[in-house]
This record gives C-alpha cells, structure tokens and sequence, in this order.
C-alpha cells in the first residue's frame, strides 16, 4: 500500500520524467537519430516478444552491417559492459538507416517496460544537453547516435542467445533463453545533468523518481535508524561497484528492512521497484519474487551524505540476491549513476548454469531441446559452467 508521502513524490517525479522524454533531438551532420514522435508507435510494439523483434532487426541489415552486430554468444564482449562514452563493439545507432534505427528501438521496447524505455530515452536525449554545455556542436563526443546494439548468437524461439543496448549512460544486457528473458543485468542508467539548468530545456529532471524515494526514505528514519542507516561523511565519488564483470556484494551496513516501520517498508520496497521497474512486467515481478524468497528481512537500505536536494549524496540497497547503487555526486551532485547487479544472475551466468544441467547434452531431453553441441552450443562447455567472471 502507497503512503500519501510515498505517492506525491512518486507523481511529481513521473511528471518531470514525462517531460523530458518527450526532449529527443535530431542529432547535427549526417547521423540521424529518431525523434521521439516514434515513441508512441515503438511503445505500441513492445508487446513483441525479444526474439522476434530481434530476428526483424537483423533482418534488415545489409551483410557488412551484420558482421557487425552480430557476434558468438561466448564472445569475450559479452561480458565487457561500460557505461562511459566510448566505441564498442556492435553496430551503431549512426551506421543504421532511419528504419534501421527503428528496429533497434523496437528491440529495445520489447525488453523494457513503458516507464523504462521512456528513461532510457531521456537519457539519450541528455547527449544534446552535453553537447551544448560542452561546446560540441558537430556531436563528436556527445551524440546520441553513439549508442551500440549487440546480439550475441542468433535469436530464436529455442535455444540461447544474448543482447546489449549500450552508450554513455546506458548499459541493458540480455540473455535469453527458449523465448524468456532469464537475465537482465548489469542494468546502469545514468544522467548529466540530472537536472538541466540552461537553455530551452532548462528545468528537466531525468531519473527523478530514484532520487526522491530515496531522499524521502532517508529523511523518515528516526534518530535510532540513522545510526545505521544514514551517514553525513566519506561520501563515496562514485558507485563502489563500477563496472566490473561480477557482481560481488558490498560490506554489510544499512538499517535492514526488518528495522522499519510499516509506512517504511514501503517506501523501501517502492524504491526497490523504481529500480527493477525499468524492465518488463515480467522481469520486474521475477527480481521482486527472487528478494522476496531469499528474505526482505535483512535487505538494508544505506543513505551517505546529506539529505537537502543539491547536496551530494549515495544511497545503496543490498540483499542476499542483488545490490542497487545510486550515487549522485559530480557536477555539484548534479551527475546520477544508477546500478542493478544480480550476484547470481549477471549476464545469465547461473541461468544458463542450471538450464543446462537439467538439458544435458548427452540425454535425450537435452538433444530434443536442441543442446547437441550445434548452434547452441553453451559457451563454457556441454557438461557445465564456469562462474569466473573471465
């Protein structure tokens, strides 16, 4: 059950994220980059499900372009996520055609909840911002075409194949098996300026929601709470897990869940979807379903720094099964970067593990499910899997 509390800062942040959806530029010089009149007709199709949308995408690719963008499920890249502007491999939004680029978003929105994909926009759409407050009007550094799509083996129906959406700002990585989405993670959103403060946009907030909860949370616990649940001091410059290749847990700290009030819990369980809500209906209730199975009771909630709006600040939750970072300290804490690690489930890693156990290759089951060392083959090995993240 909402609080009243909990609600009106929920809706006064789904406005400001509405707003700067809509803020999806054309990028300057030859590259082009949909405007956000696509988003309804995207949104419309985001009931297709991965693989075909998939299999459209890479269908209309020219021969050249998929060499590109399609790669071996167990290429070394997979694992190789960032959320720093740079080249990757894959193809980008820039070497696709305006239908092209429509495909990719298409891909996207079949992965993604409503709410999420608009966020994801709203980050993109953050490179024009950039480019202004940067002086880059030819969009060398800041451009929001510089986003990649890879597919890692082939979409299909049956078997096991993998996908990532990725830029400055943004890193959505997918495994897919039999048709269901089985691992989401990494997921990092990012936003600078979190809050524009010039020009025509001036006044837009991007990811909102994940700051407000959290600042509102924070502020609601009493003086006994704060002792382990808030810190003014030693405010971290950014989240603590970067970007490595595993998802390891943090060191214990935070007021756990079992130590909050009603209205609380709540509120914390509300962050905790804002979080996971980015992603579709289906995924979001499975990462909700997996805390909840391994215990909300110890689940703590961690705020650092101070809890007046424009000051710097980081909030962390962490479970048996996941960790989220926020942290908004660049740029005058005007600079988020926001984080879900799944210490199971990053890229598939224990998915995969356990599917392939139950389908071995060497039964009939696993031969009927296509397990026959062809084309889905599993990347660490017909007879089991490897956890090193290398």
């Amino acid at each position: 059950m909402h609080t009243r509390r909990t609600l009106a800062v929920y809706a006064a942040a789904a406005g400001s994220l509405l707003t700067a959806t809509l803020l999806v530029a054309v990028a300057p010089g030859p590259a082009r980059v949909l405007p956000s009149a696509h988003a309804a007709h995207l949104l419309q199709r985001a009931a297709d499900r991965p693989h075909d949308a998939a299999q459209a995408f890479v269908r209309a690719l020219r021969p050249e372009q998929r060499a590109k963008a399609v790669l071996p499920f167990d290429d070394e890249e997979r694992i190789n996520w960032h959320f720093v502007p740079r080249a990757r491999k894959g193809i980008a939004l820039h070497d696709l055609t305006p239908e092209q680029q429509k495909g990719a978003l298409r891909l996207l929105a079949a992965c993604l909840s409503e709410q999420g994909y608009r966020k994801a926009e709203a980050v993109r759409a953050l490179e024009t911002v950039l480019q202004e407050i940067e002086n880059d009007p030819s969009g060398r550094y800041r451009n929001p075409t510089h986003y990649y799509v890879t597919l890692f083996g082939e979409p299909g129906a049956k078997g096991v194949w993998g996908w990532r959406y990725e830029g400055h700002h943004l890193s959505f990585n997918f495994t897919v098996r039999d048709g269901t989405i089985v691992a989401s993670s990494p997921q990092f959103l990012g936003a600078n300026p979190a809050k524009v403060l010039q020009g025509v946009k001036a006044g837009t907030r991007t990811l909102p929601e994940e700051e407000d909860l959290g600042r509102a949370l924070a502020r609601s616990l009493t003086p006994v709470q704060r002792e382990k649940g808030l810190k003014l001091t030693d405010v971290p410059g950014d989240i603590l897990s970067g970007a490595s290749r595993e998802a390891k847990s943090l060191p214990a700290a935070g007021v756990a869940y079992r130590d909050l009030d009603a209205t609380q819990k709540g509120m914390l369980l509300e962050l905790i979807r804002t979080h996971a809500g980015v992603q579709s209906k289906a995924v979001a209730e499975a990462r909700v379903a997996a805390i909840r199975k391994a215990g909300m009771d110890d689940v703590a909630f961690l705020w650092i720094g101070e809890t007046e709006p424009g000051k710097r600040h980081y909030y962390r939750i962490q479970g048996a099964t996941f960790l989220v970072e926020y942290d908004n300290t660049q740029n005058r804490a005007n600079h988020v970067h926001a984080v879900w690690r799944d210490f199971r489930g990053d890229f598939g890693r224990d998915a995969l593990a356990e599917h392939y156990r139950a389908f071995s290759p060497d039964t009939l089951a696993g031969r009927s499910h296509g397990h026959d060392g062809g084309a889905h083959e599993h990347p660490h090995g017909p007879g089991g899997h490897t956890h090193e993240a290398e």
